[in-house]
């Protein structure tokens, strides 16, 4: 095995154009660690903001002048090819899948911790599994969080919990619709139009632009929850829009270019006093989550939505793609053991 290796790389913060493509060290297992020869990367918009060390707030954490992690990409699918000690659960030759924290995703091989990482079952292609891990995960936690499924009694729909989706047509938001749509709920979408088509077939039973209808119009107390991953819509509006003991989960990180979502969360704490109705959403890595979202993809319960697979070498052009924004599902950069 070389001893290095291909890696997309941005050594200073800045957009996507500045990635390189270089050779580096093969990183070492330590341990705990498996090395991954990496199948599939699939990009998220924390990508983006780890690129660009936007909010300067993440800074001390991954690199105050310079990015810690030069290579982007935190949802791997891969083989394991090497060990470090005292690893249980992992085999050499095995394929799984994972959340990489800081990233390392864009390279030809990446460490992670073995305890991160979920078997892929063998009618699981590399790309959908790829998608799983931050996107699906996060949706599945967002919803946890809404209570969506949880419970029972109180709905605005006089039945089935009613959910509103904000910002449907992304990672997020298409897994969102679907296990949303999968536990009972009628779930309602904001989309583009011309991404409407799609957010229907994957369960909404109403979608609309809150762009050219916006949420003023609709009537107090509608929601039993709303999940927002657009960002942007007044606290106050989403507050009113949802039944008593109804919760508005914030996923998105949106914000300004220092502090980031931190005035945003402290508003939602302020407004939320003696309710907890506004809720700020920090996913972590599940594998017990994405074990179950895998079973789910398997069944055929739920699909990743992929707009488009990039082969290695073009893995600028993912990232570009995904920074310029309005992406539909997922973007994927395939490895070179594919």
């Amino acid at each position: 095995m070389s001893r290095s290796m291909k890696a997309w790389t941005r050594k200073t913060y800045g957009p996507a154009d500045g990635v390189a493509l270089e050779h580096t060290s093969m990183p070492v297992p330590r341990r705990g660690e498996v090395l991954l020869r990496v199948r599939a990367t699939a990009l998220n918009a924390g990508d983006v903001r780890l690129l660009l060390g936007d909010p300067l707030l993440v800074r001390p954490v991954f690199g105050l002048t310079r990015p810690k992690h030069p290579v982007r990409g935190m949802e791997v699918a891969g083989t394991v090819v090497a060990l470090g000690a005292d690893v249980v659960g992992a085999e050499v030759g095995e394929e799984v899948v994972g959340e990489l924290v800081g990233g390392g995703g864009l390279g030809e091989y990446v460490r992670v911790p073995a305890a991160r990482l979920v078997p892929i079952p063998t009618d699981i292609a590399a790309d959908a599994a790829a998608c799983l891990p931050v996107a699906g995960g996060t949706a599945w936690q967002a919803l946890d969080l809404a209570g969506v499924g949880l419970a029972d009694g109180g709905h605005a729909a006089g039945g089935a919990p009613r959910v509103l989706i904000i910002g449907a047509s992304g990672g997020v938001g298409t897994f969102a619709v679907q296990l949303a749509t999968l536990r009972g709920a009628e779930v309602w979408a904001t989309c583009r139009d011309r991404n409407a088509p799609l957010i229907e077939q994957l369960g909404a039973v109403r979608t609309f632009d809150h762009r050219e209808s916006p949420l003023s119009t609709l009537a107090d107390g509608r929601f039993d929850a709303i999940i927002d991953i657009a960002g942007g819509m007044p606290l106050r509006e989403l507050k009113r829009l949802v039944v008593p003991g109804g919760t508005v989960v914030l996923v998105t990180g949106d914000g300004g270019h220092v502090l980031g979502p931190v005035p945003r969360m402290l508003r939602a704490v302020f407004l939320s006093i003696g309710s907890r109705s506004i809720r700020p959403l920090a996913a972590t890595p599940r594998p017990e989550v994405l074990a179950k979202l895998l079973d789910l993809v398997a069944e055929g319960r739920i699909v990743p939505v992929i707009e488009r697979e990039y082969p290695f070498a073009e893995a600028s052009a993912a990232l570009s793609r995904l920074e310029a924004g309005h992406t539909v599902g997922k973007l994927v950069v395939a490895g070179t053991a594919v």
